[in-house]
């Protein structure tokens, strides 16, 4: 009869144990990469980010340092602030396209979230300190009140997108003005340079609409290549007003009207659209409820 020493075969066990999570551990190190490798729509999504902090770096230097230290330039503020705007535009296409690249190819694990991330940046952050740097060197700007402005704008972004996350709606639609286009309304309402008050109103307004129960529908299809023409327009129409183009400024403030007309319509067509839904969905229940 072998008599086997118990410290060795305990030992033997333990590096079989040692191997096994070894082993587990090389299983898992050749996962993680597959979910954590960025995919295309992940590159798309931080273009995205990267645009709405240019945008920010473009506003400081170019419209608020000239303006603190006395030495602007009508030229460079305007060049600069288009540039800005044109930068979020180009994040808004950024962000039509990584959802339709993720939907097409592959997308990674970490998509959703950076996409959040890269909206907060781009549709959050930028707006609100293009609100506030309007405030300060605005002729009839409150600064103090356009602070507020501004942080009602973040805040709704922060809100909106955080229900997102958490709200399942049925496919093709938003609840609630979609961030990219809540921020090019209150780009475009500060572009108009309306009286101080009235332009408070309105950015309020959008903050609103954005966190509001309103449907919007999807940029899918038709809808997506319209929108992607009108950002290509409000591109050229921001170029032309910076280089000083003959009726460059009309046509800015007509491009920025119509932005906001159409934030103002389309809630408008949707709570009829809801409102005719359910007037029909009651004549269909007290039909079927007739003999």
């Amino acid at each position: 009869m072998t008599v086997i020493d118990p410290e060795p075969q305990a030992a033997w066990v333990g590096d079989v144990d040692v191997d096994a999570d070894r082993a587990a551990d090389g299983a898992e190190d050749d996962d993680m990469p597959l979910s954590t490798r960025l995919s295309i729509a992940d590159t798309l999504t931080l273009g995205n980010a990267t645009c709405g902090f240019m945008a920010v770096y473009f506003t400081t230097t170019g419209v608020l340092i000239p303006h603190l230290t006395g030495s602007e330039d009508g030229g460079m503020a305007r060049h600069s602030a288009a540039t800005a705007v044109i930068l979020m535009l180009l994040a808004s296409v950024f962000d039509l396209f990584d959802g339709l690249v993720a939907r097409k190819l592959r997308s990674s694990a970490m998509g959703a979230e950076l996409d959040n991330l890269s909206d907060l940046i781009s549709f959050g952050l930028a707006p609100a300190y293009f609100v506030v740097v309007w405030g300060m060197v605005a002729d009839d700007a409150h600064q103090r009140v356009s602070v507020v402005a501004a942080v009602v704008v973040l805040l709704a972004v922060v809100l909106r997108l955080a229900r997102f996350s958490c709200v399942t709606l049925r496919d093709g639609i938003f609840q609630g003005m979609p961030s990219p286009f809540g921020a090019l309304t209150v780009i475009s309402i500060v572009l108009l340079e309306l009286p101080f008050f009235p332009t408070l109103l309105a950015i309020v307004g959008v903050a609103w609409l954005m966190v509001s129960r309103v449907e919007y529908p999807k940029p899918r299809g038709v809808l997506a290549v319209a929108m992607l023409g009108w950002i290509v327009l409000s591109m050229g129409l921001l170029a032309a007003w910076a280089f000083d183009a003959p009726g460059g400024q009309l046509l800015l403030q007509t491009g920025c009207a119509l932005q906001v007309v159409l934030g103002a319509v389309i809630p408008l067509f949707a709570t009829a659209r809801r409102v005719n839904t359910f007037r029909d969905n009651r004549r269909e229940s007290r039909a079927a409820q007739l003999p």
